[in-house]
């Protein structure tokens, strides 16, 4: 079968994790090898089973629905939770794509569904890659003829916290919200912004050294300020900025050599609005 163009754009060495490793595992390789997803497969065949993202994680950590488990199955005490394993909180519908397709179809099907990523399997579910919107991202620098006003294309009315927003309450609007940055403002003033992979560092390496009584709310009732001003992994990200008037060019540019997934517009010293790589992906999109 011939190689359709979307591999151009995935990265091919995909690492999986297999349906019976704890969350606690998947927490700490998702945080080491800076992963926002991963696909669940099959140790032997390789065989895709399901998918576990930050939003996963953040949801059974005390953002949504999956956090149950913490609270029905052991009372709270998040450090016997966590060595649940991550079948019982990975996606099982996955939206995938063939590695035949075109990287337009890929495009496609993740502004359809909605989704950050894509696994790449072949005709037996075999994963055979993975393409994500940053990925999506870095090809739309390397296409210089395609440009627009970020006016445009930016998610206006940001959904924001302040610095005295608990953990536990942060979590939850990114879960409720549907969405994974957060920025951090008080009486106008910009104090940084927050993504979801801030908290899967902060809960692999400093949270459990807060566990008092070892119950999760030990952590989840901290305010995002007392967390920020004592750590090194939970702190005042400093956030990519633009105006509403500058070039689409310009933001792409920008998040590819900082590494970033979003930047906020700011005109006149207000926060106006926000455009992510899943903004620029409709702006491929719509160019094509």
């Amino acid at each position: 079968m011939k190689l359709g163009s979307v591999m151009n754009l995935a990265t091919k060495d995909v690492k999986t994790i297999p349906p019976r490793s704890t969350i606690m595992n998947a927490l700490k390789t998702m945080v080491n090898e800076g992963f926002r997803r991963m696909p669940v497969a099959d140790a032997g065949t390789k065989k895709l089973m399901g998918i576990v993202s930050a939003t996963d994680i953040i949801n059974f950590l005390g953002g949504g629905d999956k956090y149950m488990i913490v609270e029905n199955r052991y009372d709270g005490n998040l450090a016997k939770a966590i060595n649940e394993s991550i079948n019982e909180i990975m996606t099982r519908d996955v939206v995938c794509v063939k590695y035949t397709d075109s990287w337009e179809d890929a495009v496609e099907l993740m502004i359809e569904k909605n989704v950050g990523g894509c696994p790449i399997v072949d005709n037996d579910d075999k994963v055979f890659g993975i393409v994500t919107e940053r990925d999506i991202v870095k090809f739309l620098a390397s296409q210089r003829r395609l440009d627009g006003v970020v006016r445009d294309y930016m998610t206006p009315r940001v959904v924001t916290i302040t610095p005295n927003t608990t953990v536990g309450d942060a979590m939850r609007t990114m879960i409720s919200k549907k969405i994974r940055r957060l920025p951090i403002v008080k009486d106008g003033i910009l104090f940084g912004i927050l993504v979801s992979t801030d908290f899967l560092r902060y809960f692999a390496k400093d949270a459990f050294k807060m566990l008092e009584t070892g119950n999760i709310k030990d952590v989840l009732d901290k305010s995002i300020h007392e967390i920020a001003s004592n750590s090194s992994v939970l702190k005042y990200r400093e956030p990519l900025v633009f105006e509403s008037r500058d070039k689409i060019s310009d933001v792409v540019k920008g998040m590819v050599e900082k590494g970033v997934g979003c930047a906020l517009i700011v005109d006149n010293d207000r926060l106006e609005g926000i455009i992510t790589e899943r903004d620029l992906m409709r702006f491929l999109y719509s160019n094509i």
